[in-house]
């Protein structure tokens, strides 16, 4: 998640355009809770949906970290268990391995 569209754009635009992913989703103002530093917190936040390859993980967590106005950015990763073969052909096509 990011704290505004914008800085979702920001993070999934130099993603994209540096070859670490091949697409950027983003969900405007969904509802967060969240516990932070003893506080409950309850914000709005953008989610961002990243799409790369598992052997990119590392290269797309620092680079998000980097980018991230958050002191901890919510960086986790879901397995693909099924897919279509021509969207994973495009993602070998324009993400760099």
């Amino acid at each position: 998640t990011a704290g505004s569209q914008d800085e979702a754009e920001k993070i999934g635009r130099s993603l994209v355009e540096e070859g670490l992913a091949a697409c950027a989703n983003m969900v405007n103002d969904i509802k967060s809770i969240f516990r932070w530093k003893g506080e409950i917190c309850n914000e709005t936040e953008t989610l961002l949906i990243i799409k790369t390859k598992t052997v990119l993980f590392e290269r797309v967590k620092n680079r998000v970290k980097a980018l991230h106005s958050y002191d901890v950015p919510e960086i986790i990763a879901f397995p693909i268990a099924l897919g279509s073969p021509d969207y994973f052909k495009w993602m070998d096509d324009v993400v760099v391995a």
